[in-house]
């Protein structure tokens, strides 16, 4: 087959095939330059969409920390004021016992004094 590809140069002059054999070799090299240039641009879509799923990804994963730092900052909210629920219960407690331990010692004091009174 090469032949019949090669038969339409005869009778060329030398200077015309030269020429012809010059634009072959620069298109022999324009078409590896071509598929050097398609492999790296195939290289270059490849790693853009790489960077595009770990982008994605980031994303995804930003989103899940903000709502669980959301769930959390409900969590807190609710604890705080739990503890201040719980605070607020112990002073009304504690309140209610130094009311208590005030009638207690009034109370023993009353007993003290009737005491007495009945030994007289």
């Amino acid at each position: 087959m090469n032949w019949a590809v090669e038969e339409w140069k005869e009778g060329l002059s030398p200077r015309v095939l030269q020429k012809i054999h010059e634009l072959e070799s620069q298109v022999d090299k324009l078409k590896k330059e071509r598929q050097q240039r398609q492999f790296q641009l195939e290289s270059l879509e490849a790693a853009l969409q790489k960077q595009k799923q770990k982008v994605e990804n980031e994303k995804n994963e930003a989103a899940a920390l903000k709502r669980e730092n959301q769930s959390l900052m409900e969590l807190c909210d609710g604890l705080e004021k739990a503890k201040q629920k719980i605070s607020y219960d112990l002073q009304v407690k504690e309140s209610q016992v130094h009311i208590q331990s005030g009638q207690l010692n009034s109370s023993k004091k009353d007993i003290e004094r009737l005491q007495q009174e009945l030994k007289r």
